[in-house]
């Protein structure tokens, strides 16, 4: 059985979290190996292998979504498979959010009494669009109750950007300038994580956990899109028991 993190944060005993790692799946490289995307190249066949491992682990299968950098907010309930969108939460015991990443934000949501959880995709762009905003929105409990969880991201050591997305983000939150560093003529080095609390924080989030693992920096272990490519994809899911 392929390991996984589970995510440290003080959630409820009735939510669950889990955080896919890349090893022990069937995918060849440049997959290698324990691809849950579909969208990426691989045969159908093995991702499909690699989910099925992936669901012994889960009381339902996954309510996967496309994800296309937006806000959208769904209710991983009532969506259809593989509902267009970015973000999922349930207050319904035993179905799972999920998110897939590789060097993307994801983020993990729960709320202090255990009743409501969500997952949400946050690259720059859909992080600058709202998506977590929108996340806590489609939660409706206060964001003072809300406790969050940064899944593996690629670091600031590593993720580079351009004049525009910095002035993007500055121009939204002149506090968001901390998050950026200067690296070469144009360009500079972006805290992600950095910007997510940022942003959970003035939404009045203030249990917010992880951020520490950069999918760039550790390639036994994360998948990554900026490093290699062609790639795979992990997922971050939450649900209720």
């Amino acid at each position: 059985m392929p390991d996984c993190l589970t995510p440290d944060w003080p959630a409820p005993a009735n939510v669950h979290a889990l955080q896919t790692l890349r090893g022990g799946g069937v995918s060849p490289a440049p997959w290698a190996s324990w691809n849950l995307g579909d969208h990426v190249g691989d045969e159908p066949a093995r991702v499909a292998a690699n989910r099925a491992v992936l669901r012994a682990r889960l009381p339902a299968e996954p309510a996967w979504l496309q994800q296309v950098h937006g806000t959208l907010t769904v209710d991983a309930a009532k969506t259809a498979k593989t509902a267009v969108a970015d973000a999922a939460f349930s207050r319904q015991p035993g179905v799972v959010c999920a998110v897939m990443t590789a060097d993307c934000l994801p983020v993990l949501f729960c709320d202090r009494a255990g009743s409501v959880v969500a997952a949400a995709h946050a690259g720059w762009r859909g992080l600058l669009a709202g998506v977590l905003e929108n996340t806590l929105a489609a939660m409706r409990v206060a964001p003072g109750e809300v406790i969050a969880w940064l899944g593996p991201a690629i670091g600031p050591a590593h993720f580079e950007v351009g004049d525009e997305v910095r002035a993007a983000f500055v121009g939204n939150a002149a506090g968001a300038a901390r998050e950026f560093r200067a690296h070469t003529a144009g360009k500079w080095l972006c805290d992600l994580p950095g910007l997510a609390r940022q942003r959970l924080r003035a939404a009045g989030v203030d249990s917010i956990h992880g951020g520490g693992e950069c999918t760039y920096a550790d390639r036994e272990r994360f998948f990554s899109y900026r490093r290699d490519g062609v790639t795979g994809r992990m997922a971050s899911l939450v649900w209720l028991a």
